[in-house]
């Protein structure tokens, strides 16, 4: 039994269409997200992940295909599945004029709790954020990290097998997202809670154990953040140039590679690359004002499945 139970997706996602007017916000996407993950959906504005959240957490139907999530279709059946997930938004849920304890109280009463268990859920909640000493605090005294564990707590009141975040670290310094995403880690591994993730930060995505890559509405890429790094197969060299169109186009005549202008730069993968650069300076003097060489990151992922970078005008102007 307990085999069967790992072997069932938590949440799958099955050829999902949505439409907003005559534009595709998402084209047929579908992934299976495991019991006890933590699941990353990555892209930048406009790529389609709002949206898809929004399916996931039962605030919007699809044009087409579906959801399952813990066996509830998202669009048949709302009601129920919202009793077993939670949600946490990007913009802040949390009253700033209450007190900690009376944020989680009348949260936890939305979901019929009462008296004694209310209390001690209260209790057990605040305890595990690290806010139990604030608990008769009013929030607007809190920080940002502080009132965004608060958030997540709210999320957790009811007990929910799967956790829906969206874009959570917004507006925290650095020290208040490790502390969340440690605060997320501990959540799945001790509790065996799902959570999935949208962000379009990648070193949020490096701490995923699988990752969907989305780009204008359609799945690009999906696997561990180490599988999708291996797909470049060698290093990631980069030319800045005055004319990269050329540049790129004698590269690939000159030595069969693929190279690929971007902006001011060309960008070609090859294994070795510290090696190969010296064939490309002594190939084409004078027209290479600096050159690099890294190990693939999830950009690269993202530039190799999409033929453009991660941010662009267009995404940063869709919001």
């Amino acid at each position: 039994m307990e085999e069967h139970l790992s072997s069932t997706p938590a949440v799958s996602v099955q050829e999902l269409v949505h439409h907003y007017g005559e534009r595709a916000a998402l084209n047929g996407v579908s992934f299976d997200v495991r019991p006890a993950e933590m699941f990353g959906l990555l892209g930048p504005n406009g790529s389609g992940k709002t949206t898809l959240f929004r399916i996931l957490s039962t605030l919007m139907v699809p044009t087409g295909g579906k959801a399952v999530v813990l066996g509830h279709d998202a669009a048949k059946e709302p009601s129920a599945l919202r009793r077993h997930i939670g949600v946490v938004f990007q913009a802040q849920s949390v009253d700033v004029k209450l007190t900690a304890e009376e944020n989680l109280w009348h949260q936890g009463h939305l979901y019929g709790l009462r008296g004694a268990a209310l209390k001690a859920r209260i209790h057990e909640m605040l305890g595990h954020i690290g806010l139990a000493d604030r608990a008769k605090d009013k929030v607007e005294t809190f920080s940002g990290g502080m009132q965004r564990r608060l958030d997540v707590a709210k999320g957790l009141m009811h007990r929910p097998s799967v956790l829906l975040l969206d874009e959570p670290t917004t507006g925290l310094d650095p020290a208040a997202r490790r502390d969340l995403w440690q605060y997320l880690n501990s959540l799945r591994q001790e509790e065996a809670v799902t959570v999935i993730v949208t962000t379009h930060l990648m070193e949020e995505a490096e701490r995923c154990d699988r990752l969907a890559i989305m780009n204008q509405g359609e799945l690009v890429a999906l696997g561990t953040p180490l599988e999708l790094k291996h797909e470049i197969g060698g290093d990631v060299i980069t030319l800045e140039t005055t004319n990269p169109e050329t540049l790129a186009e004698r590269i690939r005549s000159r030595f069969v590679v693929e190279a690929q202008p971007l902006g001011n730069q060309v960008r070609l993968e090859r294994e070795q690359g510290h090696r190969f650069i010296t064939d490309l300076v002594e190939a084409f003097p004078g027209e290479i004002q600096a050159i690099s060489v890294s190990k693939p990151t999830l950009e690269d992922v993202f530039i190799h499945r999409t033929g453009h970078r991660f941010w662009t005008e267009e995404s940063e102007t869709k919001g």
